[in-house]
């Protein structure tokens, strides 16, 4: 999320706190992004699970794709596994899930995948923007930059996009 919205939105017109800004920005993003259990912005992520024929789901959310699976041996290098070998899916919710078929010498596997809602800000459900930008005026305001809960107003934002587990 740009700066510039959030300084017209807090009507700031003097550059000075615009570092202020962007840290709260960014630590607004994050409080977001646990809230609603996804990334924002898609990026790579990289996963070591072990060796299972039941399927083991990735750990970040929403899996865009799916890109490698490699076999990891307790001892030297990592092998690319067989197609056969393994199996992946990305489930509507958009978790990952990723099974061996076929065991071998891997005790584990590193799994490569790219996860996240948008390619780019504008992307981004406007609720979840505009959630983000109120919750980071919120902190500006307390000049804490650390408020651990978010207001009512902002997690109404954001509640939409909410994906829980149960573990």
């Amino acid at each position: 999320m740009p700066v510039g919205a959030l300084k017209e939105y807090l009507r700031v017109e003097t550059a000075a706190e615009d570092a202020l800004l962007e840290r709260l920005l960014r630590a607004a993003a994050d409080l977001c992004e646990r809230f609603v259990g996804q990334w924002l912005m898609q990026r790579d992520a990289e996963d070591v699970v072990p060796v299972s024929a039941a399927w083991v789901r990735l750990e970040a959310r929403p899996v865009v794709v799916i890109e490698s699976v490699m076999g990891v041996p307790a001892e030297g290098a990592e092998f690319a596994l067989p197609v056969g070998a393994y199996a992946v899916d990305i489930d509507r919710n958009g978790d990952g899930w990723v099974r061996v078929t076929v065991q071998g010498s891997a005790g584990r596997v590193r799994v490569r995948y790219r996860a996240g809602l948008a390619a780019e800000v504008e992307a981004v459900p406007q609720g979840l923007r505009h959630g983000i930008m109120r919750m980071a005026a919120e902190m500006h305001v307390q000049r804490e930059g650390d408020a651990a809960v978010p207001p009512a107003a902002v997690t109404a934002l954001w509640r939409p996009w909410r994906r829980m587990r149960l573990s």
